[in-house]
C-alpha cells in the first residue's frame, strides 16, 4: 500500500493531467446517455401485460395512444385537425366520432350509448395512436408536435404526455439539485474542516468522480430519470466521508513527517485499508437493489455501486494530487475548527447506556409498527404538480368523461359478435366500468362495420385479434382497480383463454404486485450480503448482528415517521430507502466498532475502549452524516417531483437518524454484549470483561 501511495505522490502532476483529460469523454458520455422517464418500462418482459403491449406495438402499430379532449370544436374543425395530425410521422391512426358523422349528420342522430361516450358539455374526444412506445424519443417528439399544432381547445392526455412533462420538469431541476447540494455540503465542510480551501478541493474531487460515473453510464445504454436526479447528490453524500478521512489522515501525518510526500503516501496507505472495507458494504447495499424484479432497482444499484467505486478511486489518486499541489494554499487558509467535540454526548452515552437500552426497547415496537403501516401510493400522476399540461388534461378527461383508466382487450377475432357482446355485458355489470366499445357493439347499435373507413377498421382488427376498449372510473393502482382487473380477466378467460388485457391499469396492477414483493426481498438480500461482508471485515459472528440491528432500528424510525405524520410515500422510495440507508450508514457503525475492537485487543476494559472509540469517531461520523444530510435535504425540499423529493427527504432524515442511533445506541449494545462479543470475535476470546 505504501508503494502505491509513493507512486501517487511521485506522479501527481501526470494524474491531474489525466484526470482533466478524462473529463472530456465523461461529459460526452453523459450527453449521449439516453434518459428514460417511464417507470413502467422497467416491468419484467415475461408478464402478460407486457406481452400484450408488444402485440399492440408489433401487430397493430400501436406502441402508445393518447385521448385528446376537444372543447367547443365543430365537426369540420375536428376533421381538419385530424388531417393535420395524420401527417405526423409517428402517428398511426386518428379517430373521432366525426369520422362517422362527417359534416352532414347531426350529433342528435347518434345512438345514446355512443353519444354519451363521445360528447359531454360541448366537448368530444379524439384518439390518436402512435407507432413507437410510450416513452420513446419519437413518441415524446410527437406529443410536442401535437401541442404545437393545437390550441387551448385541445388537451392531450395519456401516459406519453405525462412522461414528456416529467422529462421537462426533471431536466429543469437536475442542475439546481447539484447546486443546492454543493452549497449545503460546502457550508458543513467549512464548519468541520480547518481550512477555507480544503472544502473546495474535496468537493471538486467528488465532482470529478460524479462526472466519471455519469459519463460511464453510456455503457449501460440508458438510465432512468430518478437515477439521473439522485445519483449525483447521493454519490456526493456517501463518498464525501472517504475524502474527509484522507484529508484528516494527511493532516495527522504531516505532524509526524515534515516531508509532505511521505505524509501523503502514509495517508493514502491508511485510507485504502480503512476505506476498502467501508466501501464494500456501501457497494453491496447498492448492488442488492439489482435483485429487484422491477428493473429500476438494477438501474439505480449499478449506477450507484459504480459511483462509490469511482469515488474511492478518485479519493486515493486525484484528491492526494490536488491536496499536494495546493498544500501551501491550504496552510495559508487555515482556520480554527468550529465543529464541537461532543464530549458531553460521549460521556452521557457511556454513563447511561442502560437507559439507552431501555429507550431503545420502548421505541422499537412503535417505530416498527409505523414502518409496517406507512401508506404508499403507486399512481405516478400523484408525484407531479397538478399544473402540468398532461395532468390537467387527465383531470378534465376524468371529470367530464369519467375516463380514468382506459384498457384494451386483445380478443380472438373468430369470436362471434353475439359472444363478444355477451362478454361485454358481463364486464359492464362490474362496479366502476363506465362503458365498453367494440366493433360488435357498434354493429349492434346500428352502425355496420362496412360504414367505417378501411384505414380505421384495419387498425382495430387483424387476422388474429380484434381490439375491445374498456373504460374504468377507478383511479390507477388502487385496490378497487386492481380487483376490477382481476374480475375482467376472469370474464375474458371464459370466452377466450388467450385473451390479454393491456393498458395502464393492468400495467399498474403488475407494478403494485412486483413492488410489494421487491419491498421484502431487496431488504432481505441487502441485509444478507452486508452481514456476510461484515463477518469477514470484523472477524466476528455477533458484531454484524448488533450493527445491523442498530441500523435497521434507525430505518424503522425513518420509515415509521411518515405513518405518524400522515404522509403517503411514493412506492419506489419505500422500496429502496431501506437498502440505501443500510448500505450508506453502516460505515458509521463499522468505524466505532473497529476502534472498539482495537482498543479491547490492546488490553483496555470495555468502557475505556468505547470511550476512546467514540472520542476519535464522533467527529468523523457527525461530518459524514451532516454531509449526507446536506447533499439530500435541499433536493428533498426543492424538488417538484415528489418521487425524487420524497426519496431525498427520506435519505436526509435517515442520515441524521442513523448518525444519532450509531453514536448513542451502538456503544450501549457493545457495552451490554461485550462478553458475547469477546467470545465470538477472532482474537478476543481470552480478553477479560
Amino acid at each position: 500500500m505504501e508503494k502505491f501511495g509513493e507512486l501517487i505522490c511521485k506522479y501527481r502532476k501526470v494524474i491531474l493531467v489525466i484526470a482533466i483529460i478524462l473529463i472530456i469523454p465523461a461529459i460526452i458520455g453523459m450527453k449521449l446517455t439516453r434518459i428514460n422517464y417511464d417507470i413502467l418500462v422497467y416491468l419484467p418482459d415475461n408478464i402478460e401485460t407486457i406481452k400484450g403491449e408488444n402485440i399492440l406495438s408489433e401487430e397493430f402499430n400501436m406502441g402508445a395512444f393518447s385521448i385528446i379532449v376537444l372543447d367547443n370544436m365543430s365537426t369540420k374543425d375536428i376533421l381538419k385537425l385530424e388531417e393535420e395530425i395524420k401527417k405526423i410521422d409517428n402517428v398511426e391512426m386518428v379517430v373521432s366520432i366525426a369520422d362517422a358523422l362527417g359534416t352532414s349528420i347531426p350529433i342528435e342522430m347518434l345512438p345514446d350509448d355512443i353519444k354519451d361516450i363521445a360528447y359531454k358539455e360541448n366537448s368530444t374526444l379524439m384518439m390518436a395512436t402512435f407507432k413507437e412506445a410510450i416513452s420513446s424519443d419519437e413518441t415524446l417528439k410527437t406529443i410536442e408536435t401535437l401541442r404545437e399544432i393545437t390550441d387551448e381547445r385541445c388537451k392531450i392526455s395519456g401516459m406519453s404526455a405525462v412522461v414528456l412533462d416529467t422529462r421537462d420538469l426533471s431536466n429543469s431541476e437536475v442542475a439546481i439539485y447539484v447546486i443546492i447540494s454543493v452549497i449545503l455540503c460546502f457550508i458543513i465542510l467549512q464548519v468541520a474542516l480547518d481550512s477555507y480551501l480544503a472544502p473546495l478541493l474535496l468537493l471538486l474531487n467528488i465532482g470529478i468522480a460524479i462526472l466519471y460515473n455519469m459519463g460511464s453510464n453510456i455503457f449501460l445504454g440508458e438510465t432512468s430519470y430518478i437515477t439521473k436526479a439522485i445519483s449525483a447528490v447521493l454519490q456526493l453524500g456517501v463518498t464525501m466521508d472517504f475524502a474527509i478521512f484522507l484529508y484528516h489522515s494527511f493532516m495527522q501525518e504531516k505532524e509526524k513527517n515534515p516531508d509532505i510526500n511521505v505524509a501523503m503516501a502514509n495517508a493514502i496507505s491508511k485510507t485504502l485499508v480503512s476505506v476498502v472495507g467501508s466501501s464494500l458494504t456501501t457497494i453491496a447495499g447498492f448492488l442488492a437493489l439489482c435483485s429487484m424484479n422491477l428493473k429500476l432497482g438494477k438501474d439505480i444499484g449499478l449506477v450507484m455501486a459504480k459511483g462509490v467505486f469511482l469515488g474511492v478511486i478518485c479519493v486515493v489518486t486525484v484528491l492526494p494530487a490536488m491536496v499536494l499541489e495546493c498544500n501551501n494554499l491550504i496552510e495559508k487558509t487555515k482556520h480554527k475548527e468550529i465543529m464541537p467535540k461532543f464530549t458531553k454526548l460521549k460521556d452521557f452515552t457511556i454513563k447511561h447506556y442502560k437507559l439507552t437500552i431501555l429507550i431503545f426497547i420502548i421505541i422499537l415496537p412503535i417505530a416498527f409498527y409505523g414502518y409496517q403501516n406507512t401508506d404508499i401510493y403507486y399512481n405516478l400522476d400523484k408525484s407531479l404538480p397538478k399544473t402540468l399540461e398532461s395532468i390537467t388534461a387527465n383531470t378534465e378527461l376524468k371529470e367530464k368523461f369519467n375516463m380514468v383508466s382506459t384498457e384494451i382487450v386483445l380478443l380472438d377475432k373468430n369470436i362471434s359478435n353475439e359472444k363478444t357482446n355477451e362478454m361485454l355485458a358481463k364486464i359492464e355489470e362490474l362496479d366502476g366500468i363506465e362503458w365498453t366499445l367494440s366493433l360488435s357493439k357498434i354493429a349492434d347499435l346500428g352502425i355496420p362495420k362496412e360504414v367505417l373507413p378501411d384505414d380505421i377498421l384495419n387498425k382495430v382488427e387483424n387476422d388474429k385479434y380484434q381490439l375491445v376498449i374498456l373504460n374504468s372510473s377507478y383511479e390507477m393502482a388502487t385496490d378497487e382497480l386492481n380487483e376490477q382487473v382481476d374480475k375482467i380477466n376472469t370474464i375474458l378467460k371464459e370466452y377466450d383463454e388467450n385473451a390479454i388485457l393491456a393498458g395502464e391499469g393492468p400495467l399498474m396492477k403488475d407494478l403494485v404486485e412486483i413492488s410489494n414483493h421487491d419491498f421484502n426481498s431487496v431488504n432481505t438480500v441487502s441485509i444478507g450480503i452486508i452481514f456476510v461482508i461484515m463477518i469477514f471485515v470484523l472477524k466476528s459472528i455477533s458484531l454484524p448482528v448488533i450493527l445491523i440491528c442498530v441500523i435497521e432500528f434507525a430505518i424503522f424510525i425513518n420509515m415509521g415517521i411518515p405513518y405518524y405524520t400522515n404522509t403517503i410515500l411514493p412506492f419506489i422510495a419505500s422500496i429502496v430507502i431501506g437498502t440505501i440507508q443500510l448500505g450508506a450508514t453502516i460505515d458509521y457503525a463499522i468505524l466505532i466498532t473497529t476502534k472498539y475492537i482495537t482498543n479491547r485487543k490492546q488490553g483496555k476494559d470495555k468502557k475505556e475502549s468505547i470511550n476512546l472509540a467514540l472520542e476519535t469517531s464522533i467527529g468523523s461520523i457527525a461530518v459524514s452524516g451532516l454531509c449526507f444530510f446536506g447533499a439530500t435535504f435541499g433536493v428533498g425540499a426543492y424538488s417538484k417531483i415528489e418521487m425524487i423529493g420524497s426519496l431525498c427527504t427520506l435519505m436526509s432524515r435517515g442520515a441524521i437518524v442513523s448518525m444519532i442511533t450509531v453514536i448513542v445506541a451502538l456503544p450501549a449494545f457493545l457495552l451490554l454484549f461485550d462478553r458475547i462479543v469477546c467470545k465470538t470475535t477472532v482474537g478476543m476470546s481470552k480478553l477479560k470483561n
